[in-house]
């Protein structure tokens, strides 16, 4: 049995003309603020990365802390 309806993923993918044609779009819409929104752009992945390092080191900091907790266990119980 043949399928033959078109893929979702199909019917929205863009070929050069169509990418060629939203860049048109794209600059005649921001123009002369496109250095504008491609600056805030790239402040805005910096502060995403800075964000995700930020949780990375807290995870590992916390991991850390268990890990020095669980390694003290043992010796209070053999203390007590």
């Amino acid at each position: 049995m043949l399928n033959l309806m078109p893929s979702t993923l199909a019917l929205f993918s863009l070929g050069p003309a169509e990418m060629i044609a939203l860049a048109g779009l794209g600059l005649l819409l921001f123009g002369k603020r496109l250095p504008e929104v491609g600056r805030g752009v790239g402040q805005a992945i910096v502060q995403f990365k800075k964000g995700l390092k930020d949780v990375e080191d807290d995870v590992n900091d916390a991991s850390k802390k268990a890990a020095l907790t669980d390694e003290d266990k043992p010796k209070a119980a053999l203390d007590a």
